[in-house]
């Protein structure tokens, strides 16, 4: 009987509707926003020129640094998705070379660009996600892009 009071809350708490997500929202749909306490800071939103080089592919993004910054090593972004499937987006590192942000993808070397680990999850039936950076990010330029896509959302985290 005692076992049985104990579970009662317990079970009444499962039967309970998910809470709804309270918190601020991405002004613009399609474009993911940093998450810094109560604020959202959109990302720079750019398209990556593709270079075709021997076996390699080069994507850059101009400027040496984007003008978007983050403080934190594991950030979390909010995007309200619309035309974008969140899912499809990757997160990779850029290197900052004379004035530009570059990424190389190579069929030979193995110093080809690997996308980082994100989690992608939906916290509200109106389409919005959050997405969250799996591992502590070094200081740096970084890119969330589609799959298949030339379009970047950038960032720094310092």
């Amino acid at each position: 009987m005692r076992h049985c009071a104990l579970l009662l809350p317990l079970m009444a708490a499962c039967l309970l509707p998910a809470q709804k997500y309270t918190g601020p929202r991405p002004a613009k749909p399609d474009v993911p926003y940093l998450v810094h306490a109560d604020n959202l800071v959109a990302t720079e939103v750019a398209e990556a020129k593709e270079e075709k080089r021997k076996d390699d592919l080069l994507y850059v993004v101009a400027g040496a640094a984007s003008p978007v910054k983050t403080p934190l090593a594991a950030p979390i972004l909010l995007m309200q998705a619309e035309k974008l499937q969140p899912e499809r987006l990757q997160l990779f590192k850029l290197d900052s070379k004379g004035g530009q942000r570059e990424i190389l993808f190579s069929r030979k070397k193995r110093q080809t660009a690997k996308p980082l680990i994100i989690t992608v999850n939906r916290v509200s039936s109106d389409n919005l996600y959050k997405i969250e950076v799996n591992q502590s990010l070094e200081n740096g330029e970084y890119s969330l892009s589609p799959d298949g896509s030339n379009q970047v959302f950038c960032f720094a985290v310092y």
